[in-house]
């Protein structure tokens, strides 16, 4: 239908990188603990016990907020949320209502700006698991300190949103705020969706989809929703679930409005001041890009490659730095990724670090050694043992052979070897030059130098 518009907001809830949690000394990191473990009195809401604001996730959340180009106030408090859930320890949240730590910021997708309303900080709740024979609570994620970045109503597809969560989650690693790692749940979405008739400035009721943890489901999500409304205009704001096997949305609830929570000041936090909002110094990830592509001479879809991963990005830039940026890309974008990947490593564990990789390529600059031995024996040997390029080249004899006497011999060895692939060379095939090649590099064990090979053979055949 031409005459509809879609209009959509997101809420993306993001697990703060900290070592704690947001109001105890409970570990963070709750992924693969068992039930109930990573819990104490305080983030379990016992009687009597006072939260303790974590420092850390105060100050990660800010520096998100500024590279969400958000407005720093210098006042901002916690607040109690009300509302009762079984996963909910205390019987409310402690979040941010009309004072969060920022707000008024904006995020740019490909040629359009979408607004952010405010990035607010507040602590998660448990996690509730539905059998057949009931729910089982697990409260270890309970007091997980959260970021919730609230957009404007300004996407238009579902394609759109799904740009705009992607687009958030490299601006959060970038600023170091989180992990967002998806598949321990440190990022999931809120997806409101409503339709209106071209040119209309109201925005009519919504549905409100809940807890989407893939950008799949995301983008599934509000793309079935959409049709539904369509069909059947919604006559109130609702609560959906997605149930991402049928691949449908499911009214749960109609949805509760600021006044259902009956916010008010969290009495036992006092509120966070700040004299001068510090500026933001973070390089977000499209001025990463455009950056890469002029100081290091790379094209637009290598420095688009490095620029996905903010760990990717800044071991290339350390390498292409202190070397030539051609041949770190070369060997950090091709050799080492595939070898990251095919052993399920990420580059944060990576075991060669950037200062072995420009010592390897510097050795290949110099003619130490040849850039075939380097990319597969010398590489080979650093990744499975750790060890520096330099000991390996000694330990193993790969210093490569600039002795034109010595080459010059095995040239002549190769010609004398090869009689039907020297006459191929003088008839004007060229390209019978690399069998030669091949075969002195093969006596040579590799250690001969290509180019004098190269320039050697040519003044004996041509």
């Amino acid at each position: 239908m031409t005459d509809i518009e879609v209009v959509i907001g997101l809420e993306i809830h993001a697990q703060i990188s900290t070592k704690t949690k947001m109001f105890c000394g409970c570990d963070n990191d709750s992924f693969g603990k068992q039930a109930n473990t990573n819990v104490c009195p305080i983030c379990m809401g016992y009687p009597g016990v006072l939260p303790v604001p974590n420092k850390e996730a105060i100050e990660k959340g800010i520096k998100a907020a500024l590279a969400l180009k958000c407005k720093i106030p210098s006042f901002s408090k916690f607040d109690r949320k009300n509302y009762f859930y079984p996963d909910l320890p205390y019987g409310f949240q402690i979040s941010q209502f009309d004072e969060p730590v920022s707000e008024k910021g904006e995020v740019k997708i490909k040629d359009k700006t979408i607004g952010v309303t405010r990035l607010h900080l507040e602590n998660d709740a448990g996690k509730l698991t539905h059998t057949a024979n009931g729910t089982l609570l697990d409260f270890n994620r309970a007091g997980t300190p959260l970021m919730e970045i609230v957009s404007e109503p300004d996407m238009r597809s579902a394609s759109e949103a799904r740009e705009y969560a992607e687009t958030v989650q490299k601006i959060l690693r970038y600023s170091g705020g989180s992990d967002c790692d998806m598949e321990k749940g440190m990022m999931r979405f809120d997806a409101s969706v409503s339709i209106r008739k071209k040119g209309e400035k109201v925005l009519n009721p919504r549905g409100e989809i809940k807890n989407l943890n893939s950008f799949r489901s995301l983008e599934a999500a509000i793309e079935y929703e959409i049709q539904r409304q369509i069909k059947s205009p919604p006559k109130n704001d609702c609560t959906l679930g997605w149930d991402d096997s049928r691949g449908t949305t499911e009214v749960l609830r109609e949805k509760e409005s600021s006044a259902d929570y009956r916010y008010f000041p969290e009495p036992d936090i006092p509120p966070i001041l700040r004299s001068e909002a510090e500026q933001s110094e973070i390089e977000l990830p499209s001025e990463k890009h455009q950056r890469f592509i002029s100081e290091f001479g790379i094209s637009e879809a290598e420095a688009l490659f490095y620029t996905e991963n903010i760990n990717l990005a800044n071991y290339f830039e350390s390498v292409a730095k202190a070397s030539n940026p051609k041949i770190a890309s070369s060997f950090v974008g091709t050799i080492l990724v595939k070898r990251l990947a095919d052993a399920n490593l990420k580059i944060a564990d990576c075991p060669i670090s950037p200062e072995q990789m420009i010592e390897l390529i510097q050795l290949v600059e110099n003619d130490t050694v040849s850039n075939n031995t380097a990319k597969t024996i010398v590489f080979a040997e650093m990744f499975n043992t750790g060890k520096a390029p330099k000991q390996i080249v000694q330990e193993q004899n790969l210093v490569q052979v600039s002795d034109t006497s010595q080459i010059e011999e095995l040239c002549q060895k190769a010609i004398d070897a090869n009689p039907d692939t020297v006459a191929d060379v003088k008839g004007g095939k060229e390209k019978a030059m690399g069998a030669l090649v091949g075969f002195v590099m093969k006596e040579s064990r590799g250690q001969a130098n290509p180019k004098i090979v190269n320039d050697i053979l040519k003044k004996l055949l041509l």
